[in-house]
């Protein structure tokens, strides 16, 4: 792996201001962050030493390397002996951490979740449909047929129904749309997988038939219109409501079935 690249020739003092809060560390570390999102310190950049930092801080080096040592674990800053200090490559990591923390402390609505999910996985199966390799495609036709022949063992079919979708998303060429869509079906897979009853396993095979040749035969649009019909299908059941009912008018509408026809392929409308 590369050495993190020396510090740009950029007066980075002059941006820091001294702290004045009395979580020192915290003022720190949302300054670090600010400077990120402001450009001023770029992904595999080093920080100035910890001397010169806690000089323009204004701090003790323990309130600097308590803020250093928080950002290193959520995946902002990567800490390496020798090395110093520097802005982490990727930043999929603290997005991830971010979320994750979201969807445990705070009281997602299964219904909201899985309003989100169908919006994204339409996306990510549209996707793959223009997108997606033979070999993708191939793929997710294998465990297709996999799920039908594990009809009768509810943990492996749920097992096989999980990596599916993960192959959908994989296969979308958007990774931060695999990464939203993986962190909100974890959230949910314990809840939805006792849907997964003896009767209900046919119909969820169906769906997901419906969505694989919808994306072999390159139809992006068939692909996000069999997702959703897959996924609000299985909100109605969880709500233990039949499916036929009428879709909700919150998700579909004639404006966005307008703005869908206009919208380019593969792409959100």
């Amino acid at each position: 792996m590369a050495s993190p690249r020396v510090s740009r020739v950029h007066p980075l003092q002059s941006k820091i201001r001294r702290v004045k809060k009395v979580s020192i560390s915290e003022d720190i570390a949302q300054q670090i962050l600010d400077l990120i999102s402001n450009g001023i310190l770029v992904p595999g950049e080093r920080l100035p030493s910890e001397r010169e930092l806690c000089k323009n801080f204004g701090a003790a080096r323990s309130s600097l390397r308590e803020a250093l040592r928080g950002l290193s674990m959520i995946g902002v800053l990567t800490a390496r002996v020798g090395e110093g200090t520097s802005v982490a490559s990727d930043g999929g990591k603290f997005l991830g951490k971010i979320m994750e923390w979201r969807l445990i402390t705070e009281k997602h609505d299964i219904e909201n979740l899985m309003e989100v999910r169908i919006a994204l996985e339409g996306v990510a199966a549209a996707n793959m449909a223009l997108k997606g390799t033979e070999a993708d495609i191939g793929r997710l036709g294998d465990l297709l047929a996999k799920m039908k022949s594990s009809m009768n063992d509810k943990k492996q079919f749920a097992a096989y129904d999980l990596e599916f979708h993960v192959t959908i998303a994989q296969a979308s060429g958007n990774s931060l749309l695999f990464d939203l869509i993986s962190m909100i079906r974890n959230q949910l897979f314990r809840a939805l997988e006792k849907l997964l009853l003896p009767h209900v396993r046919p119909l969820t095979y169906k769906e997901h038939a419906a969505i694989f040749h919808a994306i072999e035969r390159r139809n992006p649009e068939k692909a996000r219109e069999a997702v959703y019909a897959h996924l609000h299908a299985a909100l109605l059941r969880h709500r233990g409501t039949p499916s036929k009912q009428t879709r909700p008018t919150a998700l579909v509408t004639p404006k966005t079935r307008r703005a869908r026809r206009i919208a380019p392929a593969g792409l959100p409308a």
